[in-house]
């Protein structure tokens, strides 16, 4: 097993940047596929983004792309999100997730950590 830490949510005004973290223990780290994603209260969990194991590969869902950029440190055992021109529509609790194979559908991934709050003011 994998155990998923994230952090650096906060409050932000719109066209503000934060940078998100997800600390990962457990098993080796570079095993895993990682991801981000977002919900919002009454939605469904959407995908955002994610990294091959080796950071080689990067995918986005088409409402972040060209603002957020997933990256990894495999010696840090660390994913994060670094998210520019942040939209009020972007506000959302923000997932990290690992998985054994690339995929986008929630279903590919088998570990998750509690999420942390990321609210873009307008």
């Amino acid at each position: 097993q994998v155990q998923l830490v994230e952090s650096g949510g906060g409050l932000v005004q719109a066209g503000g940047s934060l940078r998100l973290s997800c600390a990962a223990s457990g098993r080796t780290f570079s095993r895993y596929v990682m991801g981000w994603f977002r919900q919002t209260p009454g939605k469904e969990r959407e995908f955002v983004a994610t990294i091959s194991k080796g950071g080689i590969s990067t995918y986005y869902a088409d409402s972040v792309k060209g603002r957020f950029t997933i990256s990894r440190d495999n010696a840090k055992n660390t994913v994060y999100l670094q998210m520019n021109t942040l939209k009020p529509e972007d506000t959302a609790v923000y997932y990290c997730a690992a998985a054994d194979r690339l995929g986008f559908p929630i279903r590919t991934y088998d570990y998750w950590g509690q999420g942390t709050q990321v609210t873009v003011s307008s």
